[in-house]
């Protein structure tokens, strides 16, 4: 039984498919499941609560002229 050359491109392309999705599979079956991220805040932590947190930042020094966007590119 031969392909005929018309159709080996989407022969090539049907069988390079289905092998990446059997690795991909397999790959899939022997990698350990992730473990579940717990939505709870461990304690211990340092954080301050967000109100307190505002008052506690220190101003940032800007060194250097701001940033303006260049609406027009034909203007520098």
């Amino acid at each position: 039984m031969r392909v005929r050359e018309a159709n080996r491109n989407l022969l090539l392309l049907g069988s390079f498919t289905l092998l990446s999705i059997a690795a991909a599979g397999v790959v899939a079956l022997l990698d350990p499941a992730p473990a579940p991220a717990s939505a709870a805040v461990p304690p211990g932590t340092n954080q301050t609560p967000a109100p307190h947190r505002a008052l506690t930042q220190t101003p940032v020094r800007i060194v250097g002229t701001p940033f303006v966007p260049n609406t027009n590119p034909r203007q520098r």
